[in-house]
């Protein structure tokens, strides 16, 4: 159910220019038994937005020669980034975080990862997309990508409910029987694209079937336990990314919506009271 205070819920539906994916969302938001409240019009279409531009994210990385790799043999442009110790790439000083994520995805053959650190990089670049250039560099200005390392301005939500994952949510395929020598198939990270439709780095775009039998080749020999889809699901604070954009551009307004709030972080769960 979507409840939107004061506001007629269908009337304002029926007037958003939303794309077939958007209303796909939409529909099963309004048909969950889950409530989803949004304080205006305006925040449901961020929402549905935001999560077109992490989907539209996650397929452009997917074209974008970037390769998988573990941290031991992780690569980067080292014009722009300088490679940790430990595998992760530190944005060098001088370069704007805006130039960072971009050339990621432009420059796609001289990158190596791993799948958690796609998953973060997918989720800049959906919050570029979003925000002013100005502003996501103010913001996001001393990026470190490694793992689920992320900037505290890019503010993640998780949930244990998979039935209520939607396109442009974060979803993680488990393999408990992975085998001891390839650590990093102990899980698939993977975005959602579409209606049983992901993308994972290093298996690329596939279904939910397909990325289980993906990962069950992984396990260790002889195992009969297969790999699934947990129940965990995980997607950026919408609500606060939009607000960073008032923030750049009308403080007075931002402070109207955060005047009295309550943020609390558990890990990497956000509560606003």
């Amino acid at each position: 159910m979507i409840l939107i205070s004061g506001y007629d819920v269908e009337q304002i539906i029926s007037k958003l220019q939303i794309s077939d994916l958007e209303k796909d969302i939409v529909n099963r938001k309004k048909n969950s038994s889950v409530v989803y409240r949004y304080d205006t019009p305006a925040a449901l279409e961020f929402e549905l937005n935001m999560r077109t531009a992490i989907v539209e994210s996650a397929k452009s990385l997917n074209t974008s020669d970037v390769s998988f790799a573990t941290f031991i043999n992780s690569r980067c442009n080292t014009q722009l980034w300088s490679r940790t110790e430990n595998g992760g790439f530190r944005l060098r000083e001088g370069i704007l975080p805006s130039d960072g994520i971009s050339d990621i995805f432009n420059n796609g053959h001289l990158y190596a990862f791993e799948c958690a650190t796609a998953m973060v990089i997918i989720l800049y670049k959906a919050t570029l997309a979003m925000i002013d250039n100005a502003i996501f560099n103010h913001y996001f200005n001393d990026l470190i990508l490694r793992d689920w390392t992320y900037d505290s301005d890019l503010r993640l939500i998780m949930t244990n409910h998979r039935e209520e994952a939607f396109p442009g949510d974060v979803v993680y395929f488990r393999n408990p029987d992975h085998a001891p020598q390839t650590p990093e198939w102990q899980g698939e990270n993977a975005i959602v694209l579409a209606d049983d439709l992901y993308f994972g780095h290093g298996l690329g775009i596939r279904t939910s079937e397909q990325m289980i039998a993906s990962l069950n080749r992984k396990r260790m020999p002889g195992s009969t336990t297969s790999a699934y889809l947990s129940d965990k699901v995980l997607h950026p604070d919408f609500e606060y990314v939009r607000k960073l954009s008032f923030r750049g551009t009308d403080q007075a307004v931002a402070n109207t919506y955060l005047d009295g709030a309550i943020v609390a972080m558990i890990g990497t769960q956000t509560f606003i009271m």
